[in-house]
C-alpha cells in the first residue's frame, strides 16, 4: 500500500535517474515486509540523484559496490538483501537486475546477470 502512496507522489520531486523494473521492488516488497522501508529510501534516493559516475552513487549510498559491467550492488536494510542494477550514466538509467537475500546473492556471479 505505502508503495502506491510513492508512486503517487511523484509528481512533487524532480526525477533525475528512470528506474526501470519498479515491479521488481512491489513485488519483493510484499514477499519482505521488513525490506520495504528501506527499498522505499533506495527508490526515492535514486529517482533524485543525478549520477554521472561511480562516484557519484557512492556519494548517496556508501556501501554500493561496482562489480563491472556497469553492474552496481547495494545493500538493502543493513546487510539483510541485495540489489544489483545496470547504471546507464548517460541515458540517466538505472535497470534493477536483481532483489534478494544476501544468501540467494552468493550463489550467482551478479556481473552477468
Amino acid at each position: 500500500m505505502y508503495f502506491e502512496i510513492l508512486f503517487l507522489s511523484l509528481h512533487q520531486i524532480i526525477i533525475k535517474m528512470r528506474i526501470i523494473d519498479q515491479k521488481a521492488i512491489k513485488s519483493f516488497s510484499n514477499k519482505h515486509k521488513d525490506a520495504e522501508t528501506a527499498l522505499q529510501d533506495w527508490y526515492y534516493k535514486t529517482l533524485k540523484a543525478d549520477w554521472d559516475c561511480f562516484a557519484d552513487i557512492k556519494s548517496s549510498f556508501n556501501t554500493v559496490d561496482s562489480v563491472g559491467n556497469k553492474r552496481y550492488v547495494f545493500n538493502i536494510k543493513g546487510n539483510d538483501y541485495r540489489l544489483v542494477a545496470i547504471v546507464l550514466f548517460s541515458i540517466k538509467m538505472v535497470y534493477i537486475r536483481f532483489i534478494g537475500t544476501h544468501k540467494e546473492y552468493e550463489k550467482m556471479d551478479c556481473s552477468k546477470i
